[in-house]
């Protein structure tokens, strides 16, 4: 069971693609965070849902959102995904599946698809579980942020 809306997302550590440390707190305060778990990397629902971030990058950009995929591929693995697909975002190493646990994101056998939409606050802001609809996610994605843009000119 994935965490829900109201919840404070969990702060975690991973390794990035570019083999830096990453820490979910230091990307809060700034603008909206996405984390997208994912099975694995150059499977093709995984490959469809990345590219589909990917293609629809200029629609994520004036949200001023950051974007991470997580999957429990090392960090190898993530460089090849990334270059070979130029994904525009950061992916995230999770082999342990620590981040998974962390946020519900564990399945029977395949690891379930979930993305999660995270505040500048900290506070998960919209869950959308699909393994079957995988390029759906960025649309999920982007009806999240416009109505959490509009909620926040409305308090204003």
């Amino acid at each position: 069971m994935p965490l829900n809306i109201g919840d404070k997302a969990p702060d975690f550590e991973a390794e990035t693609d570019s083999g830096e440390k990453f820490h979910l707190q230091d990307h809060l305060g700034k603008g909206a965070v996405v984390l997208y778990f994912y099975p694995k990397d150059n499977t093709p629902g995984c490959t469809a849902e990345a590219c589909s971030f990917r293609d629809n990058w200029e629609r994520l950009s004036p949200f001023n959102v950051e974007i991470f995929g997580i999957s429990s591929d090392d960090h190898d693995s993530h460089v090849r995904f990334k270059s070979k697909y130029k994904l525009p975002f950061t992916l995230l190493s999770d082999p342990g599946k620590k981040i998974r646990k962390l946020y519900d994101a564990t399945g029977l056998l395949i690891p379930p698809r979930i993305t999660y939409v995270i505040d500048r606050e900290g506070v998960i802001q919209h869950v959308y579980n699909s393994q079957m609809k995988p390029a759906s996610h960025v649309d999920e994605v982007i009806s999240a942020l416009k109505r959490m843009r509009m909620e926040k000119n409305e308090t204003a």
